[in-house]
């Protein structure tokens, strides 16, 4: 068997002419949506992550502003800046770019956030609205990683609710911003989930779930860290992975995932490549989330009228999660 490679470059070419289209709709109504990012140090992943999503934000006719800090700035300057972004009405969504210095806490900065404008879902209240499944906004990257999912299972003839259903789905890695939200994701969908992480190794059970994947999700960022060898003959395989690796003869640097794709390929049914499969899509699905906060200033004035006391009322409760018990009429 050679697995079949999930084309993500082709999803997201599909995904970007769609949402322009609502990006373009949108301005004409007077609601342009509005990324910022803000940049703590000189991480040169996070860095060029910043060049792609200001590139994409033009393209997409969207309103950029890219708030880059010193490493050693003062973390009251980075919340100030937050603050600053969260008054601006031309901004919609707001990303913080991981990582920031120690002596900055994510936390702190996150809690300084506009749930409204929080597109990555790491204020409280989202992380919170996800756990219980009814988010307001999904983290891009596993958002992404259950879109070439959903994708690939349809195209391949599956109805992916009844995959989901009847599957054993492991998900390796428990960061906050894409393991634990992909776990929250397969249950939604009713798999039977399992998550491991680096305890998961060290009892030495990782093989042990990892061989019992229908569906796998690897995010640990460690690259080749599943083979063929640990995997179960069909399985479907998500690489969320970006490892950079020094090739010892060349000394070019090229990108790996977390799997060992040649040897997995020859086992899976099918699998994400890297590059060219879920991250295509994770730049996409954020520009997404900031479409939608666009989004909801109309929503609320067309469900309420732009005068109406509600309208007020509902964007305060969406801001602290108290949703209103009836809807308008």
């Amino acid at each position: 068997m050679t697995a079949a490679l999930i084309d993500g470059r082709r999803y997201a070419a599909e995904f970007k002419s769609e949402l322009a289209e609502q990006a373009r709709s949108l301005a004409a109504e007077g609601a342009r949506p509005g990324l910022a990012t803000v940049l703590v140090g000189d991480s040169y992943p996070a860095m060029a992550y910043e060049r792609r999503l200001r590139r994409l934000a033009d393209e997409l006719g969207c309103h950029y502003v890219g708030e880059a800090m010193p490493g050693d700035v003062a973390e009251a300057d980075v919340l100030a800046t937050i603050g600053k972004l969260v008054a601006d009405p031309r901004v919609t969504g707001i990303l913080v770019l991981r990582p920031v210095p120690p002596h900055v806490s994510e936390i702190a900065l996150y809690n300084a956030l506009d749930p409204l404008k929080d597109i990555e879902a790491v204020h409280p209240i989202n992380a919170g609205l996800l756990s219980e499944g009814r988010p307001h906004f999904v983290p891009s990257t596993p958002a992404s990683a259950f879109h070439v999912l959903d994708r690939y299972l349809s195209e391949s003839g599956r109805d992916p609710a009844a995959v989901y259903e009847r599957s054993n789905l492991v998900v390796v890695g428990r960061s906050n911003n894409v393991g634990k939200p992909a776990v929250l994701l397969g249950l939604a969908r009713n798999a039977t989930v399992v998550s491991c992480d680096v305890h998961s190794y060290r009892a030495g059970l990782l093989a042990e779930h990892v061989s019992r994947a229908d569906i796998l999700i690897v995010a640990a960022g460690v690259a080749g860290l599943v083979t063929g060898r640990d995997v179960k003959e069909g399985v479907i395989a998500v690489d969320v992975g970006i490892n950079p690796v020094e090739d010892e003869v060349t000394g070019k640097v090229r990108l790996v995932g977390d799997l060992d794709s040649d040897s997995v390929r020859q086992v899976a049914a099918a699998l994400t490549p890297v590059p060219g499969g879920v991250g295509p899509v994770t730049d996409l699905w954020l520009l997404r989330n900031t479409v939608s906060a666009a989004a909801l200033p109309l929503r609320i004035a067309n469900a309420w009228g732009e005068q109406h006391p509600g309208s007020q009322l509902l964007e305060t409760a969406l801001r602290t999660s108290r949703l209103p018990s009836t809807s308008p009429t």
